[in-house]
């Protein structure tokens, strides 16, 4: 848990559990030095008086064991109704927030990695087992049943295979005084109840039922973990990522069954996007179902969307994509900027010439209206395509070509009198067309924002 000179920030609440934790480690016991120790309390603003108590209590204790200690004040309340979190869960992601900030500061002051500060809290087997009782009683899959795990990233729980008695034992043992949270007995919290009522019960039948459920947790744990292996490599080789989007492969997860399907999605999701690591199974079921729709469109939490894109299943910000191409004129010859869609540039040629892929078109110069407008698609939009009679929509242009609806508003539309005469990359028009009667041409060629060479 704790490599060697690694600095270590402790969140020590005043409880038992967490002065326990402190009084351990800065006993040194554990190899971790108190030059390398620093003590984090939150407030979360949410007792008063009481809550202040306890933070003259922790940086009392600092004090006398020679450890530094940062109080932080936070309104978890208000947090809590802002994002619509319960408070239980809103203090926890405040906690671990300030926690991983102080880790890094503390790593920065001290010349360390980042990568290894770690975070050590005192959560005992009791909370495992709480945790577990918890989410079976919510409902959960093998992962959050598995509990609280022992080393997470940074995060590190010494305490985690202990009793709270024999962690309360051992504190009297040394002398270590320690402040009681009211609100941990009020049980019409459910980790309260879970904790004064349903554990007892549950122990009053089956007395060893706490060690009996650590075992079959740690089976769980193990399970759970090859699982997640095999999953980060179905999402490695089955997804794409790149800043702000990851795209599924829907062929290629159709192959695996339902049960894998979820936790590759789910491991792909958090990898994009780390805040959605606690997507609910709701939302992962359904995304599960929508990689067997050409029509599925969804709102995620955490300000994402997921929508199948032919053959690709996006989940991405909302509002994240390319800008629509900003309208200019383009001169012959000439160069234009796009905004973030690229460029487009036009030259003058004799016959003859073919174009070099289909980011390039040749135009009869003389049927067309000069300077050329560009801009972005326009509703209604229609094309007469090279060796057709009628027109035909944009729409099904792109439609027939599988461009996703957000990409389209990319993609330049050069025109000519009012008509369009090129969509890049896709279709040229009949009108403007290059033929055994043209005298000079006009070839227009679009360079993506990035490529350095289109082709």
């Amino acid at each position: 848990m704790f490599p060697d000179g690694a600095p270590v920030v402790v969140l020590v609440s005043g409880g038992g559990d967490s002065v326990a934790l402190l009084r351990l480690l800065a006993s040194g016991d554990l190899g971790v030095t108190r030059e390398h120790l620093r003590v984090l309390h939150v407030d979360h603003m949410l007792r008063g008086p009481e809550a202040e108590a306890d933070a003259a209590f922790v940086l009392g204790l600092c004090d006398d064991l020679g450890v530094a200690c940062r109080v932080v004040r936070y309104d978890v309340a208000a947090y809590a109704e802002r994002d619509g979190l319960n408070l239980e869960d809103a203090g926890r992601r405040v906690r671990y927030r300030f926690a991983e900030q102080e880790a890094d500061a503390l790593a920065d002051e001290q010349g360390a990695p980042r990568s290894v500060a770690r975070i050590a809290v005192a959560h005992t087997l009791d909370d495992h087992i709480e945790t577990f009782l918890m989410r079976l009683v919510a409902g959960a899959g093998v992962s959050g049943l598995r509990g609280i795990r022992p080393v997470r990233g940074r995060v590190v729980r010494p305490l985690i295979a202990l009793r709270r008695a024999e962690v309360r034992d051992w504190l009297v043992s040394v002398g270590g005084a320690w402040r009681d949270d009211a609100t941990n007995a009020d049980t019409s919290r459910t980790r309260a109840w879970v904790r004064a009522e349903l554990v007892p019960l549950i122990e009053s039948r089956f007395p060893a039922f706490v060690r009996t459920a650590e075992r079959t947790l740690s089976i769980l744990s193990d399970e759970d973990d090859l699982l997640s292996e095999m999953a980060g490599a179905f999402a490695r080789d089955f997804a794409r990522t790149v800043p702000g989007r990851v795209e599924l492969d829907r062929a290629r997860m159709a192959t695996l069954s339902q049960a894998m399907a979820r936790r590759t999605l789910r491991t792909a999701i958090a990898e994009a996007f780390p805040e959605a690591g606690r997507l609910e199974a709701a939302h992962v079921d359904a995304l599960v179902e929508g990689l067997r729709r050409e029509d599925f469109a969804r709102d995620l939490p955490f300000g994402l969307r997921a929508e199948v894109e032919y053959g690709t299943l996006a989940i991405s910000r909302r509002g994240h994509g390319p800008e629509p191409v900003e309208p200019c004129l383009l001169e012959v010859p000439g160069r234009a900027a796009l905004g973030s869609a690229g460029t487009l540039t036009a030259r003058l040629e004799a016959p003859g010439a073919m174009p070099a892929s289909a980011y390039e078109a040749m135009l009869d110069a003389d049927a067309l209206s000069m300077p050329l407008v560009v801009d972005a698609p326009r509703p209604g939009d229609r094309i007469q395509p090279l060796g057709m009679s009628g027109t035909k929509k944009l729409q099904d242009v792109f439609v027939d070509a599988k461009v996703p609806k957000r990409l389209r508003p990319a993609t330049p539309v050069v025109r000519s009198g009012g008509e369009v005469a090129w969509v890049a990359g896709l279709v040229v028009s009949e009108r403007f067309k290059v033929s055994e009667q043209t005298r000079r041409v006009v070839v227009v060629r679009f360079e993506p924002a990035g490529d350095a060479e289109a082709d």
